[in-house]
């Protein structure tokens, strides 16, 4: 990516500021994406981002460029995903107050979804490691060697996930097809 040259060359140059102010923008939906592919709540998965980008501030003058940028940024958001994953299993339980004053003021009512987004659906019921290998690869047009770095997995497993992952979704939404017909 040309950007990602040019904020590399940014901060090696010691202007993180405004390598900064080019990053923000140009990962902002990426690092979103990330981190709510993996935690399935949009209100963590903004809380994650905004964690992220608190990081990627705070480290961004130790950049070494050992790997690339976004191979770097979607390892910190991952991490940070899974942090907050642990904490709230930590801190959830179905006899907790809060949580049972969310499940009585949603009652029984199934949640109101667009009929477009079989896709969507059918991608956030794969496994964790799939639904993530489909994510990089196809919503963020990554190679297969990025993802596998991103995911800190070996090539072959990642290919692995994303086979998997396409037969669940064409499983998935051959069924689905079946049903609207």
């Amino acid at each position: 990516m040309p950007a990602d040259d040019e904020i590399t060359a940014l901060i090696h140059a010691g202007r993180v500021q405004e390598a900064f102010e080019r990053l923000m923008p140009a990962y902002r939906r990426r690092v979103f994406g990330l981190a709510y592919s993996l935690l399935r709540d949009r209100g963590a998965a903004e809380d994650v981002a905004q964690e992220v980008f608190v990081k990627l501030w705070q480290a961004l003058p130790r950049y070494d460029g050992r790997a690339q940028l976004s191979t770097w940024i979607y390892a910190i958001t991952r991490n940070t995903a899974i942090s907050a994953m642990r904490k709230r299993r930590r801190s959830l339980s179905l006899s907790d107050p809060v949580v049972e004053q969310e499940v009585e003021s949603r009652g029984a009512q199934p949640a109101a979804e667009p009929a477009d987004d079989a896709l969507w659906r059918a991608v956030a019921a794969l496994p964790d490691k799939q639904r993530q290998a489909v994510t990089l690869y196809y919503q963020d047009e990554r190679g297969v060697e990025e993802v596998a770095a991103m995911m800190g997995l070996p090539v072959n497993t990642v290919k692995t996930h994303l086979h998997r992952a396409r037969a669940g979704l064409a499983a998935a939404l051959g069924a689905a097809g079946k049903e609207d017909s």
